[in-house]
């Protein structure tokens, strides 16, 4: 990524007014409204010198602009300098960034999304879908199938601006020196009945033109917006940003969805967890806790016996992600076979990860809050669920349990699913479901569930 602006104090004698001016209020994470408020100078002045529109501005706008901008000795002289000598041709913040936005570089590689990853990179790639919002419970790989995705979208020649959300996991290296990034937070402040469209949209549109080579902005990008709570998002702001922007997709992963219109919800469930007596070793859980394996106790070869032990623990555990990775940490001071019997038994104290850490115990943290905020009929189903055992239930055995009527029970187990806490599975062309055992861990823990 070559979108850069000059750090605090260094000389960038090369570099025009308007980008200096716009590459230190992006370093400090200000709009330009935020400036212009600063610096008791309008905004419109403020986006006519950084548009290069304004020639020579007075020498007491650039010392108010300077000192809203908290710059050193030196980077203010270049700014005094880059004004005595007036325009350098236009076009500078399009020569900035000639390369197109790239996204945050994950960590870990994916196992076991590849059905999930090409079904939003076609929908969003093709414009078919201009919202997608991936929904799941918390741990499940909503993160790390956003950053699959666009990666691949990247490759495909979108660019990328990525929003994460407060509270999200950290499993990418994202270039926070980069305005790119910053504006991608103003789209998010934006939805968020936050800033002004007049702020926004003229910048947002600069960049986007920017990113194409300066050709027009409706040959597409990709805002994705990781970890929100959408239910302070503002549909009709929504609207007018994809109005203005023909090309813009949003992706969002959040607890819930928008349930606005044009949404195209995705549900992410759990890694495919095998039936232990089916023996699929290859299973997608199977291979992400393989994955983590490697990673705790490299010294494990896996043998017949090992990988008997590694299917009960996945299928135990539902194939859930974050629980996977929680139970494989415990292997630095327990073998397998004393792992898969403390699972078996009782496995809510191994859903904690050994290493601890900011990530360690968030997630029975995160499923007791997702638990909490039910409606109180949901809760009372799942506390029932609990309570007549850990094996699947059918639709029949919500209308016993509940007494509802079959599309209330339909519409009940369908926000059970978009939430997360249960998954479908079927055997023989029967629809069955379960409650997650991270669920039943919290609901365990917690008088949440009764």
């Amino acid at each position: 990524m070559t979108l850069s602006h000059p750090p605090q104090d260094t000389p960038a004698a090369t570099a025009s007014l308007g980008s200096l001016i716009r590459g230190h209020r992006l370093r400090i994470g200000l709009t330009q409204r935020e400036l212009a408020d600063l610096s008791t100078i309008s905004v419109r002045a403020i986006r006519d010198l950084e548009k290069g529109k304004a020639q020579r501005p007075r020498t007491d706008t650039v010392r108010l602009i300077a000192d809203a901008l908290r710059l050193g000795p030196r980077a203010r002289a270049a700014l005094e300098a880059a004004a005595r000598s007036g325009p350098r041709g236009g076009g500078e913040v399009r020569r900035l960034s000639m390369e197109r936005a790239a996204p945050p570089v994950p960590l870990y590689p994916l196992v076991g999304r590849e059905a999930e990853t090409g079904i939003v990179v076609e929908e969003l790639g093709s414009g078919s879908e201009r919202l997608v919002t991936v929904v799941g419970l918390s741990g499940v790989g909503k993160t790390r199938l956003a950053l699959e995705v666009a990666a691949r979208l990247y490759d495909a020649g979108l660019p990328v601006l990525w929003h994460s959300g407060d509270g999200t996991t950290a499993d990418c290296l994202r270039a926070d020196d980069d305005p790119l990034p910053q504006l991608a937070d103003a789209c998010s402040r934006f939805l968020r009945g936050l800033g002004e469209p007049e702020e926004l949209l003229p910048e947002l549109a600069e960049a986007l033109a920017a990113l194409h080579d300066g050709g027009p902005a409706a040959r597409g990008a990709v805002l994705v917006l990781d970890g929100v709570d959408t239910a302070a998002l503002d549909f009709g702001r929504l609207s007018r940003l994809l109005r203005a922007f023909p090309g813009l997709r949003l992706l969002v992963t959040g607890e819930r969805p928008w349930n606005v219109p044009g949404e195209r919800l995705f549900l992410l469930s759990p890694l495919e967890a095998p039936v232990p007596s089916a023996g699929h070793t290859d299973a997608p859980a199977v291979r992400f806790f393989l994955s983590q394996l490697r990673r705790v106790r490299p010294d494990i070869v896996p043998d017949a016996q090992a990988l008997a032990d590694i299917t009960w623990i996945c299928h135990r555990l539902d194939g859930h992600p974050a629980a996977l990775g929680a139970a494989a940490s415990w292997l630095t001071v327990c073998d397998l076979t004393t792992l898969r019997n403390v699972v078996d038994s009782d496995p809510a104290p191994l859903l904690d990860h050994l290493a601890g850490g900011p990530e360690g115990s968030r997630l029975q943290v995160r499923v007791s809050r997702t638990l909490a905020a039910l409606p109180a009929p949901y809760r009372t189903l799942i506390g029932e669920l609990c309570r007549e055992g850990d094996g699947e239930f059918l639709f029949q055995d919500v209308v016993r349990l509940t007494g509802r009527t079959l599309p209330e029970c339909g519409r009940l187990i369908r926000e059970l699913l978009v939430g997360g806490v249960i998954r479908a599975g079927g055997d023989g062309g029967r629809s069955a479901f379960r409650v997650l055992c991270v669920v039943r861990a919290a609901a365990g823990a917690t008088t949440a569930v009764v």
